[in-house]
């Protein structure tokens, strides 16, 4: 018996236009893909918030921000926590770019990050961690898959310098 699910799955490649979003981030923010038109940025998937992995993450991302920035780039972290509890790890850790809560999936669908996964021998359904950096016309310039945290911030960061 096949999954229909798995038959349309979206699989996103650099060159393509970035999916269109709008989420509710920490901070009483709002995130969207029309707000970032004309600036590139970085969006980046993590499964679960105050995690070790996503908290590592996190705050690389963080202390590399006026790096970011000096490189005119943004950065968006989601997951599908909920907006509260995004305020609660941002506020923990001092992180000041939005995290925004796709609480309905919506993003994390379009985005193809969301997969199947295992452990232990058990599988569900999770956030693949994916970074996408995307071009000041909404094109994903790059994406990285199944991220491993050590040195992922300076490898987007090195890519998102190259871009500007």
């Amino acid at each position: 018996m096949t999954d229909t699910h798995d038959a349309e799955k979206i699989v996103l490649k650099e060159g393509d236009l970035a999916p269109d979003f709008s989420m509710d981030a920490s901070r009483a923010r709002t995130v969207s893909l029309a707000a970032q038109k004309g600036k590139p940025f970085v969006l980046y998937f993590y499964p679960k918030a105050d995690t070790p992995g996503c908290t590592t993450e996190a705050c690389g991302f963080n202390e590399a921000l006026a790096q970011f920035e000096k490189a005119g780039l943004t950065v968006i972290g989601v997951s599908r926590d909920p907006v509260k509890k995004l305020d609660k790890f941002a506020e923990k850790y001092a992180l000041t770019f939005p995290l925004a809560s796709d609480e309905s999936g919506a993003v994390t669908e379009a985005y193809g990050v969301w997969v199947e996964k295992s452990l232990y021998g058990r599988t569900y359904m999770g956030i693949d961690r994916t970074t996408f950096l995307i071009d000041a016309e909404g094109r994903i310039a790059r994406i990285w898959h199944k991220v491993k945290v050590p040195g992922h911030v300076e490898a987007v960061l090195a890519a998102a310098q190259a871009l500007a």
